[in-house]
């Protein structure tokens, strides 16, 4: 959530940055603008009320101290009307308050300078690529027929028990889908990372605070009876951890890492391109995520690029890393790297991680602060970034590593899996 005193301060400079979102801000900030006026001088005209109030009553104990009941009666009948003003004031002051706050939940992250212009994904920018595609024998296939050979991913048997985009690993399929999760969690730990087991349900609140809600596109899942709401990714309960929180600088940066099964609706998604595990209800990912001091921020977000880098190229997989246009960037963030590996059977790309960085705009909805060395409470910056998300790996796996002998495993798994080819 953008800071009122900066949209004041700015207003010219995001309305043309968010212009690169395709959000015509002009309307929205001049309301706010106005919004925040008008608690301001509430807040003022309430101030004065309490003080009148305060100094009448001061007034009356000393006209009853000094037998002076008449006047005091007087006075009392004005403290009466002052507090009734006082309660008007207040209301006024919390809708106020409230219209402003849901009016800020409307307007998105003000993308970086660097974020390139752009309608959709076809204008995001490539900044670096990596890997041989490679060549694969007649007759290769694509996983959802891998999986169906090899009788690995059931899907049929998904539709059966909940519906489709939730299927079932088999065998070997469930053995290579806990050996990246544990490959993954393993990669991020040696980097630093600190693991958390995490809820797979949040509140509302939670939701709110990294930006899920309010849900404009209605892709969460809402257990109504309870209020609570199905992750859609680890992102949203590891952060919150830290919501109304005054961190110690010295514990910066801090770093998070944990595994969770993650839950989309996928309002919408139809055609060849949702096919298999390209597109999924229920999916598990490896989360990685970051609170940075603001300085260090972007040099942290290159770290953690650099950490999926090595991830992919230690699975010997070809990959490929996108700059995100401003009109296919996320609501909440700042800027974002979308990595995307190479589906040979396929012949298209599949996106396996975004790594972004929200900057303050996820601190300010969650208050979370840190005191720096001039005892100031400044908002931190939070990152976060997929490492990663494990269907379209595992699609990519399955696709790139088929041979006539069956699907050979990445070395680096092995010892993760404890075979070499699922045959």
């Amino acid at each position: 959530m953008l800071l009122v005193q900066q949209i004041t301060a700015n207003k010219e400079e995001y309305i043309k940055a968010l212009a690169k979102r395709n959000f015509d801000a002009a309307p929205v900030l001049e309301k706010v603008i106005k919004l925040d006026e008008e608690r301001r001088a509430t807040q003022a005209q309430l101030d004065n009320t309490l003080a009148d109030s305060n100094r009448l009553s001061k007034e009356i104990g000393v006209l009853f101290k000094n037998g002076e009941a008449k006047k005091a009666t007087i006075l009392k009948e004005k403290t009466s009307q002052l507090k009734e003003s006082s309660k008007d004031l207040s209301n006024k002051l919390s809708e106020i308050q409230e219209e402003l706050t849901n009016l800020l939940y409307t307007i998105p992250n003000v993308p970086h300078t660097s974020v390139p212009d752009g309608q959709s994904e076809e204008d995001n920018e490539e900044v670096f690529r990596e890997g041989d595609i490679p060549v694969l024998e007649d007759g290769a296939l694509p996983h959802w027929e891998l999986a169906k050979k090899y009788d690995i991913i059931d899907f049929e048997l998904g539709v059966k028990i909940t519906g489709a985009g939730f299927p079932v690993y088999k065998g070997k399929g469930a053995r290579l889908q806990r050996a990246l999760i544990s490959y993954f969690l393993d990669k991020n730990t040696e980097a630093g990372y600190k693991e958390y087991q995490v809820p797979h349900l949040v509140n509302e609140a939670s939701g709110y605070g990294t930006g899920q809600l309010p849900d404009k596109e209605g892709q969460m899942y809402h257990v109504t009876a309870d209020d609570l709401y199905l992750i859609p990714t680890a992102e949203v309960p590891v952060t919150n951890m830290f919501r109304d929180e005054l961190v110690n600088e010295n514990d910066l940066p801090i770093c998070c890492t944990g595994y969770t099964p993650c839950f989309r609706r996928e309002a919408g998604s139809y055609g060849a391109h949702v096919r298999g595990l390209n597109r999924l209800h229920q999916f598990d990912k490896v989360e990685i995520v970051r609170i940075e001091k603001p300085e260090n921020s972007y040099k942290a977000l290159d770290g953690m690029v650099d950490h999926v880098k090595e991830i992919l190229k230690e699975l010997k997989l070809p990959y490929r890393i996108l700059r995100l246009c401003g009109g296919d960037i996320g609501f909440t963030a700042a800027l974002t790297y979308d990595f995307e590996v190479f589906s040979t059977a396929q012949d298209r790309w599949l996106e396996i991680s975004s790594v972004s960085n929200f900057e303050s705009y996820q601190a300010n909805r969650l208050k979370l602060r840190f005191k720096d060395t001039n005892s100031k409470n400044q908002l931190a910056h939070t990152l976060n970034g997929s490492s990663l998300a494990l269907p379209r790996v595992l699609a990519g796996i399955l696709e790139n590593y088929q041979t006539s002998k069956g699907i050979k495993i990445p070395d680096v798994l092995v010892p993760y899996c404890g075979f070499e080819y699922i045959d």
